[in-house]
């Protein structure tokens, strides 16, 4: 059922955490480097368990999977997602396919320190002509001058999942989810019992993508599973919305109840300076308590921002939310809203370009379970596409994708960003091992495909596929999880009237407006 409940007020935080002094740990290479001795990334956490917990909301638990998003817990509240059916696909391993409008233009492999199948891609971020790659034992730069030969620039070794990226000018901002025994990066993993231990954001100087420099870590209250960038009106400063989540008493950075944001000032002309300035509390009646068919929200997953029309929507848990960020460092909720018949984990937000939609998908089965087959069905697992009228979210329509995947592929929504098509509210979106697909919701009752990519299934109880899919000048880039950085071109007259709209810099979790 979908129910919806509009906020008018926010409640601030107490407390403050401040940036640690750095003693650098970097390994650097534009070249294929060997991997990070003190780091195993196949136990990127070894917390200690405290208890029985909500398996769909506490992905924090237990890091000796392989870590976050939720890979450890393929859930949905109520029924272990592991126990569908055996479903084949018509891909064999190894195998490619898409529709005939899309190819496959380039591909560079995982190398140097994240060659390994523990060493997982995550987000992307753009600016110029670079292309910026997490993965959970660092970040790579990729010059993607010409599309369909990139090249790699830059790697940078800095372990700490899930590395989440964003860029603006001079600056590049990574997430640091598990914990670490020390904030730079020369590090190893570390019981979150422990105070001492670190996680939180870390700040790179990237005026030289060749030669990146680590200058500002800032500890956040249970670490950084995804920011946002938010720059202020004067450009002076940039505000990283750290969305994180599932507290434990257990852990002394980490005390429930977690209901709030982390608000992160990253002043451009010193960006060593930055630290929290606020702790907006986003649920004060606690939020999503859970055991109603959707996870317990405990924090936030993940915030979209739309800074040209000062508007965001966040997916956090067990609600989507819409707020007002007019006021960078006090973000207001002004809209909350739950579907507790289909959607298990509200996991990420896309605006259409006018604002007067929101794109929300459902992580169910935490990204490693496979749910994209008939015994799941379409409508879980799936996008759910709201109107926003009258300041509120009125849902129109699932979207998920049609083509049924092995039983041992993990398959979901996952990330994605719009293509700047005017007049148009068209969506590229990686689903892990489903692939890719590009859909058209202008017509937000009656979303249709109109290109996918996709590949055979890797070993049995291998995590990957494609972890964010993006549209940045003329083609999409995605960051498979296990097969490296991919170009896909989409040859489509609609797609193709993009090009009107370029783009200098693109983090798609800070939506640029185009002339639509």
């Amino acid at each position: 059922m979908h129910s919806s409940r509009r906020r008018t007020s926010i409640h601030r935080g107490a407390g403050v955490a401040a940036a640690g002094a750095i003693a650098l740990g970097l390994t650097l290479s534009a070249a294929p480097v060997l991997a990070h001795g003190t780091h195993d990334s196949s136990s990127t956490g070894t917390q200690e368990k405290a208890g029985p917990k909500d398996p769909c909301t506490d992905a924090r638990e237990d890091r000796l999977d392989a870590a976050d998003d939720n890979f450890a817990k393929a859930c949905l509240p109520g029924q272990d997602l592991a126990q569908t059916e055996s479903f084949e696909s018509d891909l064999a391993a190894g195998e490619i396919a898409s529709s005939p409008n899309t190819r496959l233009v380039a591909n560079l492999p995982k190398q140097g320190a994240f060659a390994t199948t523990s060493a997982l891609n995550s987000d992307l971020a753009f600016q110029g002509d670079y292309a910026y790659a997490g993965n959970y034992e660092g970040f790579m730069v990729y010059d993607i001058s010409t599309p369909e030969a990139p090249k790699v620039v830059s790697q940078v070794v800095c372990p700490g999942s899930q590395n989440d990226i964003s860029v603006s000018g001079n600056l590049l901002v990574l997430s640091v989810d598990s914990s670490r025994s020390n904030n730079t990066c020369d590090n190893v993993a570390q019981s979150a019992t422990i105070k001492e231990s670190w996680e939180g954001i870390r700040v790179f100087d990237i005026s030289d993508p060749a030669n990146p420099t680590y200058v500002a870590a800032v500890e956040t209250d249970c670490g950084s599973h995804t920011h946002t960038l938010a720059p202020s009106k004067d450009g002076a400063n940039l505000y990283a919305y750290v969305s994180s989540y599932s507290p434990n008493a257990a852990f002394p950075d980490c005390q429930p109840p977690h209901d709030f944001i982390s608000v992160v000032k990253i002043p451009v002309a010193a960006p060593e300076t930055a630290a929290v300035v606020s702790e907006p509390v986003l649920f004060a009646d606690g939020g999503n308590p859970g055991g109603n068919g959707s996870s317990t929200t405990s924090g936030c997953h993940d915030i979209t921002a739309y800074p040209s029309k000062d508007i965001a929507a966040g997916a956090c848990m067990g609600d989507g939310i819409l707020l007002d960020i007019a006021d960078r460092e006090n973000p207001v909720v002004t809209e909350q809203v739950r579907d507790t018949t289909n959607f298990a984990f509200w996991h990420s937000a896309t605006f259409n370009n006018h604002g007067t939609k929101v794109l929300f998908t459902d992580e169910l089965g935490g990204g490693g379970a496979a749910t994209c087959n008939p015994e799941v069905g379409p409508n879980r697992g799936a996008d759910g596409i709201y109107d926003i009228e009258d300041g509120q979210l009125a849902f129109k329509s699932y979207y998920k994708i049609s083509r049924t995947q092995q039983s041992t592929e993990n398959c979901v929504a996952h990330n994605g960003s719009l293509i700047p098509v005017n007049g148009k509210d068209i969506m590229v979106q990686a689903w892990y091992q489903g692939g890719i697909s590009v859909f058209d919701f202008t017509n937000s009752k009656k979303p249709r495909e109109i290109a996918w990519f996709d590949r055979g299934p890797l070993p049995a109880g291998q995590i990957g596929g494609s972890w964010s899919a993006y549209y940045y000048n003329g083609y999409i880039y995605s960051n498979d999880i296990q097969k490296g950085f991919d170009v896909i071109k989409v040859d489509d007259k609609v797609i193709d009237r993009a090009s009107k709209n370029p783009m200098d810099v693109f983090n798609p979790q800070s939506q640029p407006s185009y002339n639509g």
